[in-house]
């Protein structure tokens, strides 16, 4: 493999703006308050996510004997720790770190299949570890994705504009969807690919380069489905297994494509999340008023379709909440990713915010029928320690990034 380009501007172009910094700090004799440094706004709208997503998660818990109140609590006090963690370390030391990113990456996503260690949840995706308690590696693989793909991308100042240079960087991008394909989990292979389209179009390429990546994104689809209708072999039982797709997979897709046809089987849990959501009315039964969430109807209640509970008690005043912090969310990670003075921190800022919106459009729209059903949490609300600690991180490492441009353009050395 061909050296990557190395990157001079992150600190380098700094330099000078730090030793002006620093002479101008001097003159002023103090150092910026930590809170003129905070985006309190956007700490605020996360503040009022998680607290409306314990609100609904306590709901949707109850009756579960499996799945405690305390978790999610414990989750929210971890991604506090976590937090004053994070706020010491200065992200952009990673921009030229991409190797260990992606090895990291690969370590993480691979972790469930070290036996003994590894565990399977749903439909039988190896996507979970048991370390006293369980862990969905996959959910913090997250991160590292983000930070290795800004990192990669930002080594080429915006200019990806060689075909050559432009494979290199799509090859080492489809690794984490090939690993993350080995439990399978296709709904967080997906958020990777969204990242990587995102990370793609700010680092530079050029606009026949993207065009063909769709068209022979679009072809390898196509050919995932001829080479799966070849392999399949018919089972004892009459029916029929496939080795690429799992069938559990093929009939999501069938539902999204006619949801009528089996209403008491497989299209069972989209007709009972449409109901959920259109019994809500305007303002919601009330909290822990629910029906079909309290008796069960709704499946996952407290995970993939927690914006039915949203739906259903909180109605559609509740649900246009959730959605209007979502997007205050997203839209102020974009204006962070425009202050960004290197690409680095651009890109990052630009990739977290697709991560979440790619979630809240896949989530919520599976929930109503505009997607096909697979599990992708609703950020912040869905209960699951590992996904909330993670998305956590994400945005934290947004706001340190956000702080330290900040801090630079005050005129301080940090």
């Amino acid at each position: 493999m061909a050296e990557l380009p190395q990157i001079h501007s992150v600190h380098a172009s700094q330099a000078g703006r730090v030793a002006r910094g620093s002479r101008h700090a001097s003159g002023r004799g103090e150092r910026p308050s930590l809170a003129s440094l905070v985006n309190w706004p956007f700490l605020l709208v996360i503040a009022l996510l998680v607290a409306y997503g314990l609100l609904v998660c306590w709901s949707a818990v109850q009756g579960l004997e499996k799945y405690s109140f305390n978790r999610q609590l414990a989750g929210v006090g971890a991604g506090l720790v976590v937090m004053a963690v994070l706020w010491r370390f200065d992200y952009r030391r990673l921009a030229n770190m991409t190797t260990a990113l992606l090895v990291i990456n690969v370590v993480l996503i691979l972790l469930p299949h070290v036996p003994g260690l590894g565990t399977t949840a749903g439909m039988g995706a190896r996507s979970w570890i048991k370390i006293g308690m369980q862990v969905q590696p996959g959910e913090f693989a997250k991160v590292t994705v983000v930070l290795f793909a800004a990192s990669l991308l930002a080594r080429y100042q915006g200019t990806l504009d060689d075909w050559r240079e432009y494979c290199k960087v799509l090859g080492m991008l489809l690794i984490p969807f090939a690993c993350i394909m080995t439990q399978p989990d296709l709904g967080t292979g997906l958020v990777y690919m969204a990242i990587s389209a995102v990370v793609l179009v700010m680092g530079g390429a050029k606009g026949r380069y993207l065009a063909v990546t769709v068209i022979a994104g679009v072809a390898a689809i196509a050919a995932v489905f001829a080479v799966d209708e070849m392999l399949k072999y018919q089972l004892p039982d009459g029916t029929w297994e496939y080795r690429l797709l799992k069938n559990y997979q093929r009939r999501r897709l069938l539902v999204f494509l006619n949801p009528e046809a089996d209403l008491s089987g497989d299209g069972y849990n989209l007709a009972q999340a449409k109901i959920a959501i259109g019994s809500g009315g305007l303002a919601g039964k009330g909290f822990l008023q629910g029906t079909q969430i309290k008796y069960g109807f709704v499946p996952e209640r407290h995970t993939d379709f927690i914006f039915c509970t949203v739906g259903e008690e909180w109605g559609f005043l509740g649900a246009l909440t959730v959605l209007g912090l979502l997007c205050a969310l997203i839209l102020r990670l974009m204006r962070m990713g425009e202050r960004q003075e290197e690409p680095f921190g651009r890109i990052y800022c630009y990739s977290v915010a697709a991560i979440l919106l790619f979630h809240v459009l896949v989530n919520v729209g599976m929930t109503v029928g505009l997607m096909p059903v697979m599990g992708i949490p609703l950020p912040f609300m869905s209960y699951g320690g590992s996904s909330l600690i993670a998305f956590t991180i994400l945005v934290f490492i947004a706001v340190r990034l956000d702080a330290a441009t900040r801090q630079f353009s005050l005129g301080a050395k940090y």
